[in-house]
């Protein structure tokens, strides 16, 4: 009796009861991961998308004194008339910088400019609509409620308040908040260093001539962009082909010098896919498959310290799969709290073809209908290798396990790439 022929599955089939659902993968890898320990202090305008490796607290007021929110004059609050007008004596001019010198007495009112200090005592400020000038007085009326127009010294940062939580990603908001409790340096996390390669003996690099069957290595550059917006310190060890010595001095060069290392290609099942064999015998491997699409064939492991990605071949799996996996790891290494994508949940305007068995990230374009709805559209066809998609999208659309096709008009979860990207 002839034993019965085993199947291998494919990277097309809907289903492998060997791959990992895409959550368990990234909670694999994340219980995997340390932060790092190292940081460094540098200055706010080098600090941008940097990560916080201490909580910022305020040592001064902001702002530091009480001052007017507009142009306009600065009153008593008890001289605004409950009915009518009332006259008051022109006492002199408060300008940001440059403040009123005198003692301010009821009955009198000081010229006031946005951002200067308050006159001693006066807790109001007099739009310059709701006032008349008379030579050296003014006529003001009833329309003004007593301590209007003004802000509090501490108003937006009181002294000993937190401001800045450890592990939160600078934005220009934060730095010009930073600058603004006269902050010159802050500690961050130290720059992770990611090293990054192509394999594949048909890719060759921009600038080269191509022979029959070659086609120019895209992954590299999306590699290069999807880093430096991360602001890691980004290692391009261009391409090495599918040589089984070749690829173990990539590894061995990448283990030298990088907390990271990313390879597309060579992770399949394809006679020349060299990447897991030599990821076994020189480091180890966590998980190979994950049960998405695209990029299932997906390695994840460690070369002598060094932390392992092997993405798939194909441009779009490259992406997809750096964004669900790479990036949250990437950001959790840095000391970032918040790791995950937002996800809203929107109509889809188009038919969405899929099968159960694995989670899907199809691409598609985030819109307003004609009632100002937000809704989505695919982008057109879906496949692994038309990178084009990526470049016309703006969000993906997210499609569980175990949902089937979507008809349009039904909703759908999508990450918006402006989230992640």
């Amino acid at each position: 009796m002839s034993k019965p022929v085993s199947k291998s599955i494919s990277c097309q089939d809907d289903f492998d009861p060997e791959s990992l659902p895409a959550e368990i993968a990234l909670n694999r890898i994340i219980d995997a991961l340390e932060p790092v320990s190292e940081a460094e202090r540098v200055p706010p305008r080098k600090a941008l998308w940097r990560v916080l490796a201490e909580e910022i607290v305020s040592n001064i007021n902001v702002p530091s004194g009480t001052n007017s929110a507009m142009d306009g004059y600065a009153v008593f609050g008890n001289d605004i008339p409950e009915n009518g007008t009332a006259i008051l004596e022109l006492a002199g001019s408060s300008f940001a910088g440059k403040p009123f010198s005198g003692t301010p007495q009821p009955g009198q009112a000081v010229r006031i400019m946005t951002g200067a200090v308050m006159p001693p005592g006066m807790d109001t400020v007099i739009m310059q609509e709701h006032v008349s000038v008379e030579g050296e007085r003014i006529r003001i009326d009833d329309a003004t409620r007593p301590g209007a127009n003004v802000r509090q010294a501490g108003e937006d940062i009181a002294a000993g308040d937190p401001v800045l939580g450890k592990g939160h990603r600078l934005t220009p908001a934060d730095l010009g908040l930073i600058a603004s409790l006269g902050t010159e340096n802050v500690l961050v996390s130290r720059k992770l260093r990611v090293a990054f390669f192509s394999t594949g003996d048909e890719l060759r690099s921009v600038g080269e001539e191509l022979a029959d069957g070659q086609i120019y290595d895209s992954n590299r550059y999306t590699l290069y962009g999807m880093l430096e917006r991360l602001g890691v310190e980004s290692i391009d060890m261009g391409v090495i082909r599918d040589d089984r010595e070749a690829l173990r001095r990539g590894f061995d060069d990448a283990a030298n010098t990088a907390d990271i290392l990313i390879t597309s290609g060579g992770v399949s099942v394809g006679e020349a896919d060299y990447v897991k064999e030599i990821l076994e015998q020189c480091g180890s491997v966590d998980f190979w498959k994950v049960a998405m699409k695209p990029g299932r064939p997906l390695a994840f492991g460690q070369v002598r310290g060094t932390w392992f990605f092997g993405l798939p071949g194909n441009p779009v799996s490259v992406m997809v799969t750096f964004y669900q996996f790479v990036q949250p790891a990437l950001c959790y290494l840095m000391g970032m709290q918040k790791i995950k994508p937002q996800t809203l949940k929107v109509t889809c305007r188009s038919n969405l073809r899929k099968k159960p068995g694995r989670i899907e990230f199809q691409r598609g374009i985030l819109d307003y209908n004609d009632n100002g709805e937000m809704v989505v559209y695919k982008t057109g066809a879906q496949g692994s290798g038309i990178l084009r998609s990526m470049s016309q999208a703006n969000c993906f659309i997210v499609l569980p396990m175990d949902s089937g096709s979507i008809e349009a008009g039904m909703s759908v979860d999508v990450q918006p790439f402006y989230g992640i990207v």
